[in-house]
């Protein structure tokens, strides 16, 4: 009788390539934009779905970019802390995790052409730029995944450049309150990916990847990752303070009480299953709050 552990299935590897526990950095911006056009009395439903697949697809494109170029890169290595990614782990092969890069990639450029054509051709140079983001995250010949501008990228596109267009989308134009309010999202999409370069600081170092937890070094991170969750708390209620929306915007506050623990599980833990618990968690978190601020915002 064997006594080895059984082999995951095809369905639980292709989601273990995916990362469903980083999908909410996808989902999350595209309802508060929607949410925000809706103040204006704007909701076309097509639109909403197609943005919101896009942005998924865009999401797990980038992922499956990201385990077949660090593969290739020797980043992925036995002793990562992370959990297992499938082309580096020999669990599918390279070729196919290319091949299903491509699709995904093809999926999110239908979603993109279908919104293009009610929307207008702005969204195409949306769409091009996040999908090539994405590949050069860690592919290409720069990667700046590994120069430590990630963080920068993700804040960019998962949260401004996503919360704006999803508004855009709707409205077919742009208006302040839209960037103002992706700066909170941004930060915690970039917390996500804080979360994962600390958790594989010293691998990615030895790997050459010198992500920004890499020349920042452990603690200066944790100080980073504590200052993008507490700042997107504090950055909330701009829109109120300053625009015409009203204090309904305080309520993703009420996420704090889940903030403080991931925090304290970033500062003080080092060790694999409790950073892949706050990755996960700081998702979870990023996704309570923006449906908190898209609900604050329908109320104002």
């Amino acid at each position: 009788m064997s006594t080895g552990t059984a082999a995951p299935s095809v369905v639980r590897i292709w989601l273990m390539a995916a990362r469903p526990k980083t999908l909410p950095v996808g989902l999350a911006p595209v309802l508060v934009g929607t949410a925000l056009a809706g103040t204006a009395g704007v909701f076309h439903p097509l639109r909403f779905a197609a943005a919101l697949l896009g942005a998924l697809f865009i999401q797990v494109g980038a992922n499956l970019s990201n385990d077949y170029s660090d593969a290739r890169r020797g980043a992925d290595t036995e002793d990562r802390l992370g959990p297992v990614r499938v082309t580096a782990g020999g669990l599918v092969p390279p070729r196919q995790v290319l091949v299903a890069t491509y699709v995904t990639f093809g999926l999110a450029i239908l979603c993109g052409v279908y919104l293009i054509a009610v929307a207008g051709w702005q969204l195409l140079l949306v769409g091009a730029a996040s999908i090539v983001a994405g590949v050069l995250y860690t592919g290409g010949p720069r990667p700046y995944g590994y120069e430590g501008l990630g963080e920068l990228f993700v804040f960019l596109f998962f949260g401004i450049v996503a919360v704006a267009g999803s508004y855009f989308v709707q409205t077919e134009r742009l208006v302040w309150e839209a960037f103002a309010l992706a700066v909170p999202v941004g930060l915690l999409a970039s917390a996500v990916l804080v979360v994962n370069n600390v958790r594989d600081l010293e691998t990615d170092r030895r790997a050459g990847k010198r992500t920004l937890a890499v020349r920042l070094g452990r603690e200066r991170t944790r100080t980073l990752y504590a200052t993008m969750v507490y700042g997107a708390f504090a950055l909330t209620p701009i829109t109120w303070l300053l625009g015409s929306l009203q204090a309904w915007l305080l309520l993703p506050w009420l996420a704090l009480p889940l903030a403080a623990p991931v925090v304290r599980i970033v500062r003080n833990r080092t060790d694999g299953p409790s950073l892949n618990e706050a990755l996960a968690r700081s998702g979870q978190l990023e996704l309570l709050f923006c449906v908190l601020l898209s609900a604050g915002i329908l109320l104002s």
